[in-house]
């Protein structure tokens, strides 16, 4: 496939959508990429796509609701948008993956993770806890307050009345308020079940991102990480701290990023 032809892409029939999805490249075990809440596969991944799939396979997909997505009569939780992934996968005939997830899509990430060991080789999870008590607050309620008129005339607004299936300003503020409910009540994972998970895990998060850098360190604790590695060798889990990042810019360091995501990779 040469660049200039553009990605391969199609809609996979997934729980009631019709579950949008790209495949960049060729090669090697393939890489998914999940994006954020309110983002996209263009917004969330577009800078890094070139890089990250020069050498590997790449599979991007579009959650319920988000870019050109149909969304469905269901709220948006990470244990749904899990099942939907998993049925992608299954619709591709792809057996294992490595996964990169941000915010929500790391959450569904280490959801499979930790349900399906069976599909993830590598994982990387960036800018989400693994439990509440890890965020230090004010993005979920600002969130579940947003209106469509708050984010007139941003990139996330015009791309989305651009792509969507169904792009009115109605069916936004449904995305803002489902995305506003997101996981409600949900307790997160115990140290026990992050200490399970089979695959090497890569941790990113911003030196000013809305999950606490302590819950951080207690993520690469839990996963093997923060030991003497010139005495005990390098862990095959990581973590990486993006400096002057904060949560909505979280991969907006492309280089940066890049390299470290592909160094874990490799």
């Amino acid at each position: 496939m040469h660049p200039e032809e553009g990605p391969e892409s199609g809609y996979a029939p997934v729980n009631g959508m019709q579950m949008y999805y790209e495949l960049h490249g060729a090669g090697g075990t393939p890489l998914l990429l999940l994006h954020g809440g309110l983002f996209d596969i263009q917004q969330q991944f577009g800078a890094l796509i070139p890089s990250l799939s020069a050498g590997r396979k790449v599979i991007a997909t579009d959650f319920q609701g988000h870019g050109r997505t149909n969304d469905v009569d269901r709220p948006l939780n990470t244990p749904d948008l899990a099942t939907d992934v998993v049925g992608l996968l299954a619709h591709l005939e792809v057996r294992e993956v490595d996964v990169f997830g941000f915010s929500v899509g790391g959450a569904v990430a280490l959801h499979l993770a930790v349900n399906r060991p069976d599909l993830v080789r590598k994982l990387i999870v960036s800018s989400v806890s693994f439990r509440p008590d890890g965020d230090r607050g004010g993005n979920a309620e600002s969130v579940a307050a947003m209106t469509v008129d708050m984010i007139a005339g941003t990139p996330m607004e015009e791309r989305y009345l651009a792509v969507s299936p169904h792009p009115d300003h109605e069916h936004l503020q449904a995305l803002l308020d489902k995305l506003g409910g997101y996981d409600a009540g949900a307790t997160g994972w115990s140290d026990d079940e992050i200490r399970s998970i089979t695959a090497p895990t890569l941790i990113t998060v911003g030196d000013c991102d809305m999950v606490k850098l302590e819950h951080a360190v207690r993520f690469l604790q839990l996963r093997g990480g923060d030991v003497n590695g010139d005495f005990e060798g390098v862990p095959a889990s990581q973590l990486a701290v993006f400096p002057g990042t904060t949560h909505f810019f979280g991969l907006a360091r492309t280089e940066l990023v890049r390299e470290v995501v592909t160094t874990f990779l490799d």
